[in-house]
């Protein structure tokens, strides 16, 4: 199978009518975004880099999946690699909420949290590596820009610490 062949079983042009309006919680994302990625470790200045995001219909348009990069590709360096990973999001019926699935070769990293609607933001919880709770928000959404959140708890959620921030803005093609 050429990878052109794989993309096409893999894409989607819009999502399934079977999942009508449900898919719209993230489907407003569908595109490609420029980022300003703010880090903040613990004990340490926060570092600033750029990076990418793209999100795409999937699975007959039963699924959303993206991409994200930091620092953008243009500006990687082979010896210092940064998040390169994919996140799977699938509507799940009997929850009436999201499953999503992260996957980053890169740091060997892999989550899964449940996504669900907060009012006009969306919130994301599951637990990291460590078993920490893990907080990953979009707020702010409007057609062209959005704000996204990392944050970890180590108290099961009584305090939340902001890991990483993307300031996103919507590439115009």
């Amino acid at each position: 199978m050429t990878s052109s062949a794989f993309l096409d079983a893999l894409g989607a042009t819009g999502p399934s009518a079977d999942r009508a309006g449900k898919m719209d919680l993230y489907g407003r994302f569908i595109g490609s975004w420029e980022l300003d990625v703010t880090h903040f470790p613990e004990n340490a200045p926060a570092r600033r880099r750029n990076g990418e995001w793209h999100f795409g219909w999937v699975l007959e348009g039963r699924a959303i999946q993206d991409v994200w990069i930091v620092p953008s590709r243009g500006q990687r360096d082979p010896a210092l690699p940064g998040p390169y990973g994919t996140t799977l999001r699938i509507y799940d019926t009997s929850l009436d909420a999201w499953r999503i699935q992260w996957s980053d070769p890169v740091s060997q990293i892999f989550l899964q949290m449940i996504g669900r609607a907060e009012g006009p933001d969306i919130v994301q919880l599951g637990t990291d590596e460590n078993g920490r709770l893990i907080r990953w928000s979009f707020r702010e959404i409007t057609e062209a820009s959005f704000l996204w959140r990392g944050e970890s708890s180590a108290d099961q959620g009584a305090h939340w610490r902001l890991v990483t921030e993307f300031m996103a803005r919507r590439r115009r093609m």
